[in-house]
């Protein structure tokens, strides 16, 4: 898996959360996510498919999460621009989904760009979007 390029600096603004590795918590990081990018002045349809790109990165460390596990949220907020990495522990031998499965597809055309990575029993998918409006 790729990893991502334009990581955070110490002049980003940070959010952590972190919810337990079930689906039921999506919602919590979902109206985050909505939340920073509306803070940015994304358009309503840049807001919306950044939150369905952080809906499908999550669902896809779900399928791999341990028992028990939690997903560790964390958002980068910059002036023109949201990361967001969400990392699981995982159960030995799991696997993210090929860079050419559907999921990918969903995550590279919602996004500005998408990366994984995968080592010492976690994995981190980390989205980076632009805003292509004006303020």
């Amino acid at each position: 898996m790729t990893q991502l390029t334009g990581q955070p600096t110490t002049d980003d603004d940070i959010v952590h959360l972190t919810v337990p590795a079930d689906g039921g918590y999506l919602s919590v990081l979902r109206t985050a996510t909505a939340g920073l990018a509306a803070r940015l002045q994304f358009a309503l349809d840049e807001i919306e498919d950044l939150r369905i790109a952080v809906d499908e990165a999550c669902a896809m460390l779900l399928a791999i999460a341990a028992a028990d596990a939690e997903l560790d949220c964390r958002f980068s907020v910059t002036e023109d621009a949201l990361t967001v990495e969400v990392t699981v522990p995982t159960v030995p031998g799991a696997r993210l989904p090929a860079e050419s499965s559907f999921a990918w597809k969903v995550l590279t055309a919602l996004t500005t760009s998408a990366g994984a990575r995968a080592a010492d029993g976690r994995a981190t998918i980390s989205l980076l979007t632009r805003r292509a409006s004006g303020w």
